[in-house]
């Protein structure tokens, strides 16, 4: 079955940019017509990785399936990674699946379309530094946070059982990943902590090392002195102006001398794969596929979003690489591709803030960015109730009102029976 429009990546904006389309669609038509790829089976909302790197998230609860989601919202589903891309014959390859044993479960296929949109994402930018491909952990998809997860895991266990009475973690890159990540794992010690013997609990020491001089460097100013003054009270010592010269197996080279690490989480700067090169369309100086203000590529009827492309933006800047951009342009996509005739207009990009979790009851950010300025400031319990908000209203996007009323109910409920950390 030839489909319309194929979608490739199901992170925040291309699900919700499939969900839309197959609603607009109804049953029938949208299944026939609207189909979403992705290389995973379930869709996780990538701005809670952290929190399964920390383990205050089950990813197997907290993911939703692919199929059940396409059968809600009335468009289809294929599981598979791209591979190749022909912009000229309308044609893409899929990569072969295999099994864990590496058994070949099913070929590469090539698939045809009318319309192409890319929301493959971006990965972290190493920045060519020695060591960091080797010794640090990457949180860009689920695999990554689970790996870290197991590490962590072992190594909380095997400290609280060792001579050694320091845990140490190094987190490169203060943005809000490696800032809400600090917070999630001084908890989650705590929690472990006052189940300890008194003989087996140890000191937990977090290090986040920023190149910039502050943390959290695209909010302003007075987001981040309220995030920093909140984290250093949480124990986390913050290295700022420093930057990570090498990265080794037990510690960090930095500028500003070494820092101890038994782990190593990389969590700065933005890049999009190497392979997007390949793809015979033009790309910008972070593999990003350049893109005009209709979010159209250098090929006709293939268009980018989400963190993969560089849309014009404010300023005469990008698009910023952030989950609400990627909700805008999927909520553009779906006027301009349910109804070709009908332009809509340029893309715009509408900052309305940003906010940053730091755990417990305590979150930091601004909102209302082109309406009230970005200096209108919230914090405490209603930026973390704000901050939960956004997850929901993701939710609400693909599941519907009532099915994201359950799905957070019974998700507290579960936290309030077993507990903050999860260890296995």
């Amino acid at each position: 079955m030839q489909h319309d429009i194929v979608i490739i990546g199901g992170g925040a904006g291309g699900l919700e940019l499939a969900a839309r389309l197959g609603r607009r669609f109804g049953p029938r038509e949208g299944r026939r017509r609207v189909l979403l790829i992705d290389r995973s089976i379930f869709h996780l909302w990538k701005p809670s990785l952290h929190e399964v790197a920390a383990g205050s998230l089950d990813s197997h609860q907290e993911g939703l399936s692919y199929p059940v989601l396409a059968r809600r919202n009335h468009f289809s589903f294929a599981f598979g990674e791209l591979t190749g891309l022909d912009p000229a014959a309308k044609s893409l390859t899929l990569g072969e699946i295999r099994d864990e044993d590496g058994a070949v479960l099913v070929a590469p296929r090539t698939l045809s379309f009318q319309t192409l949109v890319l929301a493959i994402g971006s990965g972290s930018n190493l920045f060519n530094t020695p060591g960091a491909a080797e010794h640090a952990h990457l949180l860009e998809n689920v695999a990554d946070a689970e790996a870290f997860n197991k590490r962590l895991t072992s190594a909380f266990l095997s400290t609280a059982y060792s001579d050694e009475r320091t845990l140490n973690i190094a987190i490169v890159g203060a943005g809000a990943t490696g800032v809400e990540l600090s917070t999630e794992l001084i908890e989650g010690h705590d929690e472990l902590s006052a189940g300890l013997t008194p003989d087996q609990r140890f000191d937990l020491a977090v290090t986040i090392i920023e190149a910039a001089p502050r943390i959290l460097g695209g909010l302003p100013e007075r987001v981040s002195a309220k995030a920093a003054k909140a984290l250093v009270a949480k124990g986390v010592h913050l290295l700022t102006d420093a930057k990570v010269n090498a990265v080794r197996a037990d510690r960090l080279d930095t500028s500003k001398g070494e820092v101890p690490a038994d782990l190593i989480v990389w969590a700065a700067g933005v890049k999009a794969s190497d392979h997007n090169r390949d793809l015979g369309l033009t790309i910008g100086r972070l593999n990003q596929f350049i893109v005009d203000d209709r979010l159209r590529t250098s090929a006709p009827d293939i268009y980018a979003m989400g963190d993969c492309a560089e849309a014009p933006g404010p300023g005469g800047k990008p698009v910023p690489a952030r989950a609400q951009a990627a909700a805008q342009q999927a909520a553009y996509l779906a006027k301009a591709l349910a109804n070709p005739s009908r332009d809509p207009g340029p893309y715009v990009y509408q900052d309305r803030g940003s906010l940053v979790s730091l755990g417990g009851d305590k979150g930091v950010g601004s909102l209302m960015g082109g309406l009230g300025g970005p200096n209108f400031l919230i914090e405490g319990l209603i930026a973390k109730w704000a901050y939960m908000a956004l997850h929901l209203d993701h939710h609400r996007a693909i599941l519907g009102v009532s099915r994201t009323a359950i799905l957070a109910l019974s998700r507290l409920l579960h936290r309030r029976v077993s507990g903050r950390l999860k260890l296995h």
